[in-house]
């Protein structure tokens, strides 16, 4: 920029605004932003505290090229729209700056909008804004957020290697607002406050049962900034700023070290796919659609009551990819899961007939989506390399984790929604009818190598009359954990990274409710013991996925799976290995799937040798029945189920045993049961 004149100082200590303060974006700066990859936009765009020639204020700026009039308005000038003009100073792009001295970090403010249509004006919350107020307020909040001293330099250098394709990784999935609340809810003589945990109150309790279930990461449902409890946070109007719900952006960022500290990854959920018609934000940001599609055929989820952003849009394209990369870089989040990308995909997801409009060749798919998506990805992995992307994905469409240069999307992982339900319409069948849908456990190793999958037991699943997962188990009470338990087994043992909803682990009865906290009381007496039981099983299992290489090595590569016996309906039995590149490593895998014990089961297995039994989810401590096999199994020069040895054992009732070939002396640690 040409030097120009030194500011003229303001005679008062009073918020001023400098009108001669010059435009903090240079050439380089508008050309990036009208090719959508100027990537940290936000350190310009919004509010900053600035020092120009020994003065200090706020500096501020917005993008509305359609506006004829822009100014700030808060506290300081008592909300009168025609005191504090921006200046409109890029034409081009429609880009309005000022700047206001002696104005301080924590200022409430908002954007007064005049546009040149239709006599519209509307008071904006900044779009950029690093923080707001609590709801039902809804105004920005001037926020620093380099505050706090980041203490997790080991965690973020070693985040690509605990992060890649052969890395266990297991996710336990958490809406803040309901996780816990303060007190928890059903404890003794508490007097019930029933309030949330702050991020600095999470961070400990949170982080210590994460890491005592063995976890590697938590999934954030998304704490960007939204009005409305009941969205859960997925229709946002804040895409830079962590809802105040929870307390303050350093807050956040203690939150997220915290967990960096105890080797806990933070996964954030991200929604680029829609966002809501509240008039305080984006909607209409400037008298017209400048954030969304104008057609609404294109720009509205009727559905949903929400907007579509404008893919097409270079300047709509750079504010959701700055977010992306806003969360990564300056809150150290180690991944991104994008929300209903589906939604995104096609044209005409969830419209009818006449309610959408084709592409330029005719077809359903949302070009400008996909090319969104793709750049999306592309800076990510350039811009914060060692983070990953998910995508919530429930269609056939393909190559969604594949690069960018083959002509996949990009993402590095995507829900297997497929697997998920398949498996829940099984385990929710009586055991009697399961040998009919044997199809159903079978089917998912057709394409799991396809992609690069997480298997999903989401949020998604255990609300609107859904029911939480222990109660779409059939049976009685003991057959009800049973089931549920032979299931996390089976879905350890399958091929892809896990994710479950928090109060899966313990066996919720009631459906999730974004109000209420967990019912946490169930883990203490007097409260039925299958409940912890079922907490220790899930203990375990992630336990033996951390340390057992043949559960991750080779997780993306179909020499890491092989069937044993799939066939096996009239039994609804199926047994199968996991490998990595070391033969000694293989696990054998037997999944009962019903209340019906087989003494005598024989069992083909890869290897000669004797075989020791490292986890039975009917063993006692997990509340099963006891039926395990404590003696060693040699293994037999006799061909079956294509294997060239075999062995007899004990399948439990409704249960998933794990085998392992006993190596010169058993690994201290693995064994349940001493021979």
């Amino acid at each position: 920029m040409p030097e120009s004149a030194p500011l003229q100082q303001p005679e008062t200590t009073q918020p001023t605004l400098i009108t001669d303060a010059p435009s903090i974006f240079s050439d380089f700066d508008l050309y990036l932003f009208g090719q959508g990859k100027d990537y940290r936009i936000y350190e310009k765009m919004g509010a900053h505290q600035r020092t120009i020639d020994g003065i200090t204020g706020i500096h501020f700026a917005v993008w509305a090229p359609n506006a004829l009039a822009v100014s700030v308005i808060g506290n300081f000038n008592q909300w009168v729209r025609s005191a504090t003009p921006m200046h409109l100073r890029h034409n081009d792009l429609g880009i309005w700056e000022c700047f206001i001295a002696n104005l301080n970090v924590g200022e409430v403010y908002k954007f007064s909008v005049y546009s040149r249509f239709n006599n519209y004006s509307a008071d904006k919350t900044d779009p950029y804004a690093f923080a707001a107020e609590l709801r039902p307020n809804n105004a920005s909040i001037v926020a620093d957020i380099h505050l706090h001293q980041w203490q997790d330099d080991d965690w973020m250098q070693q985040r690509a290697h605990r992060q890649q394709f052969g890395s266990p990784i297991s996710i336990y999935e958490v809406h803040l607002g309901s996780w816990r609340h303060v007190p928890e809810r059903g404890t003794p003589g508490a007097v019930e406050e029933d309030r949330y945990m702050t991020y600095r109150e999470l961070a400990p309790a949170l982080a210590q049962h994460v890491k005592e279930l063995g976890f590697t990461h938590i999934e954030l449902l998304p704490i960007t900034e939204y009005p409305y409890d009941g969205s859960w946070g997925y229709q946002v109007t804040g895409y830079y700023a962590p809802t105040s719900r929870f307390g303050s952006p350093e807050d956040f960022q203690y939150f997220v070290d915290y967990m960096h500290l105890h080797n806990i990854g933070v996964i954030l959920d991200w929604v680029p796919s829609h966002f809501p018609k509240d008039g305080h934000a984006l909607s209409y940001f400037d008298g017209t659609h400048l954030y969304e599609y104008a057609d609404s055929r294109k720009g509205e989820h009727k559905e949903w009551g929400t907007y579509v952003f404008d893919y097409g849009r270079s300047e709509v394209r750079n504010f959701l990819i700055g977010s992306a990369l806003f969360w990564l870089r300056e809150y150290h989040i180690d991944g991104l899961r994008v929300d209903a990308v589906a939604s995104m995909l096609y044209l005409d997801y969830m419209r009818k007939s006449g309610e959408w409009t084709a592409n330029q060749y005719g077809g359903r798919e949302h070009l400008e989506a996909v090319d969104f998506l793709r750049q999306f990805n592309e800076a990510v992995y350039a811009e914060q390399p060692g983070t990953i992307t998910i995508a919530e994905e429930s269609t056939a469409w393909p190559l969604v984790t594949r690069p960018t240069y083959v002509g996949g999307l990009g993402f590095t992982y995507k829900w297997n929604m497929g697997w998920m339900h398949d498996m829940l319409e099984y385990m929710h069948l009586d055991p009697i009818y399961r040998r009919y849908h044997h199809n159903n456990i079978t089917f998912s190793l057709m394409y799991a190598y396809s992609e690069n999958f997480v298997l999903p037991l989401s949020h998604d699943e255990v609300v609107h009359l859904k029911g939480s997962m222990i109660t779409k188990m059939p049976g009685d009470l003991w057959q009800r954990f049973a089931n549920l338990r032979a299931f996390y087994g089976y879905m350890w043992g399958h091929p892809g990274k896990k994710l479950l909803f928090m109060g899966g682990e313990f066996g919720q009865w009631h459906e999730w409710n974004f109000a209420e906290s967990l019912d946490w009381h169930l883990l203490t007496p007097p409260s039925d013991p299958h409940h912890a039981q079922l907490m220790s099983f899930i203990r375990d299992l992630n336990y033996l996925y951390q340390h057992e290489p043949a559960l991750s090595s080779l997780d993306g590569d179909p020499e890491g799976f092989s069937w044993i016996d799939c066939h096996d309906s009239d039994n609804s039995v199926i047994s199968f290995m996991r490998s990595s590149k070391q033969e000694d490593d293989t696990l054998v895998f037997i999944c009962n799937f019903t209340p019906m014990p087989r003494h005598g089961y024989r069992l083909g297995v890869p290897h000669a040798g004797t075989y020791v039994e490292i986890l039975n989810s009917d063993d006692l401590q997990y509340g099963g029945s006891g039926l395990t096999n404590t003696q060693l199994m040699p293994s037999a020069p006799t061909f079956w189920q294509s294997c060239p040895h075999s062995l007899l054992l004990t399948l439990p009732p409704l249960a998933t045993v794990i085998l392992k070939k006993q190596p010169n002396q058993v690994e201290e640690g693995f064994v349940v049961h001493e021979p």
